[in-house]
């Protein structure tokens, strides 16, 4: 389950940025995560429960936003949401398709004391 090891690459490097700061706290985390990313939600949500006991995020609000996937089509330029890696266009079918959102995984921000 690779989601265990991104709930601790991102505990690392919260840890990483308070300590950057001199924080004791960290009170908040925001995350941004692509619905395309390949990461199965519930399992990441337990994995996060898990990584961040004893650690200095053990009592931080985490808040996730899950972001939807869209593409831009190659071939007549339409943009449209897209569900599924692969997924062709909606107005011409051709599968020329850059996902331009939906595969993110990021730390927005970070709130320590």
């Amino acid at each position: 389950m690779h989601e265990v090891s991104i709930a601790q690459g991102i505990v690392e490097l919260v840890e990483k940025q308070a300590k950057a700061h001199q924080a004791s706290v960290v009170e908040e985390v925001e995350l941004e995560i692509g619905r395309l990313a390949g990461i199965e939600l519930y399992s990441f949500v337990f994995a996060m429960e898990s990584v961040v006991k004893d650690t200095i995020l053990a009592k931080a609000r985490i808040i996730r936003h899950d972001i939807d996937g869209e593409g831009r089509c190659g071939d007549c330029g339409n943009v449209f949401p897209v569900q599924q890696l692969f997924d062709p266009c909606l107005q011409c079918g051709s599968y020329a398709v850059k996902l331009v959102k939906g595969t993110e995984l990021r730390v927005k921000s970070i709130v320590v004391k």
